[in-house]
């Protein structure tokens, strides 16, 4: 039987459609899209067809778009493009190692950087990013949605606070692109960055929104590309790409696409808290993007989990791809408060939009008897039933 793909928060397969769209940029439309010829020009009709899908997708202005090569570039842009010697950062502790890397870096050099903790439930208080401004706070970086858990954080209170204190508001939209809408707008932030291959386009392009009158220093210099905010050859197939994925995204959003998808999402964690004892949803409470549910099984190790569903033909991950070898728990789970035991012992269903009951049904068969196999094995299991 066919593996069943339950890892989209790591990344996307193309669609069809988005396959179709790129084809002839590498083929027939192949100039490079800053010359004044023909082949240029037909090359810059596409970046720009593309830039206004991606506009349209996050309700905001054709050239406030920038695009660039993904979500970790976005990032970095975001935070190192706007912030100055003496300036404040805040920031949380569930971020993307996208950000946290760059907030640990200014840290290091001798910048105000503030991490905020998450309740429990993984959602941050906007009473804490409240309380954590400062005189010289210049930018707020808080994820839309978590990579690991699916939980919505709650921007708009969050860019209410930003504004009143004068500060910059970045966002994280990763994993939050085509799964909910997203209005940059309603939102009121200044920066938000999107990555396409976690909404069907391919790895290694992306976008940035910056909003007009934002000032940005571009961090990747050489050329007059995108408006001088990013240096750089644009990719043009695979910002085609983005753009038709952003059209796809759009339509999902509009035909119930993800309301099935949270609906057999629901199904799957429901089952697996049936079947399984000593098992629950990190994040449960919280509200979440449709495709995400983050489960803990007492007596299983993460990584032993993963293997055996792997090689019943379940994908899944243990978190964040990004810290996929590592040997520390997730810093999500534990800044959330689980125990080391217990963030060891949480797995990570992601689903495709394209997920079929029938594969929601295998998948229900297939991971009760992985666990309690696992379990069996667990010396803590053993010692309980001597």
């Amino acid at each position: 039987m066919p593996r069943i793909y339950m890892d989209a928060n790591a990344t996307t397969p193309l669609l069809p459609e988005v396959i179709d769209a790129m084809r002839p940029y590498w083929l027939e439309a192949y100039g490079n899209a800053s010359s004044i010829h023909r082949e240029g020009q037909t090359a810059r009709k596409g970046v720009e067809h593309a830039r206004a899908a991606v506009a349209e997708l996050l309700n905001c202005r054709d050239a406030e778009v920038v695009f660039n090569s993904g979500g970790t570039e976005g990032d970095n842009a975001a935070i190192f493009g706007l912030m100055r010697p003496g300036d404040h950062l805040i920031t949380t502790s569930i971020e993307h190692s996208a950000v946290l890397a760059p907030a640990r870096k200014l840290a290091e050099s001798g910048q105000d950087v503030t991490f905020i903790d998450p309740l429990p439930s993984g959602l941050i208080s906007p009473k804490s990013i409240q309380a954590a401004l400062r005189p010289n706070t210049r930018l707020i970086s808080v994820m839309l949605a978590n990579n690991e858990t699916g939980v919505l954080q709650p921007i708009r209170e969050i860019a209410a606070i930003a504004r009143t204190a004068g500060a910059f508001l970045h966002v994280d939209a990763v994993q939050a692109a085509g799964k909910i809408p997203i209005d940059v707008e309603a939102l009121g932030c200044h920066l938000l960055s999107i990555s396409g291959h976690k909404m069907h386009a391919p790895k290694g392009v992306g976008a940035l929104f910056v909003r007009r009158g934002t000032p940005l220093d571009p961090v990747q210099i050489g050329g007059s590309h995108e408006r001088r905010r990013r240096a750089g050859t644009e990719n043009v197939p695979g910002i085609v790409a983005l753009g038709r994925a952003a059209e796809l995204a759009l339509n999902s959003l509009a035909d119930g696409a993800m309301l099935r998808l949270a609906q057999l999402r629901d199904r799957l964690e429901a089952g697996i808290l049936a079947q399984i004892p000593r098992t629950g949803v990190n994040g449960a409470g919280a509200p979440r993007v449709a495709n995400t549910t983050n489960i803990w099984f007492d007596l299983v190790d993460t990584e032993a989990l993963v293997i055996a569903l792997d090689l019943k033909d379940i994908a899944v991950s243990g978190g964040s791809a990004c810290a996929s070898g590592s040997t520390d728990p997730s810093h999500v789970l534990m800044a959330m408060g689980l125990d080391k035991t217990r963030a060891r012992g949480s797995l990570r269903f992601s689903l495709l939009k394209t997920i079929t009951e029938a594969e929601i049904d295998r998948a229900l068969a297939i991971v009760p008897a992985a666990v309690l196999h696992l379990r069996a094995l667990s010396p803590q299991e053993a010692g309980t039933a001597g």
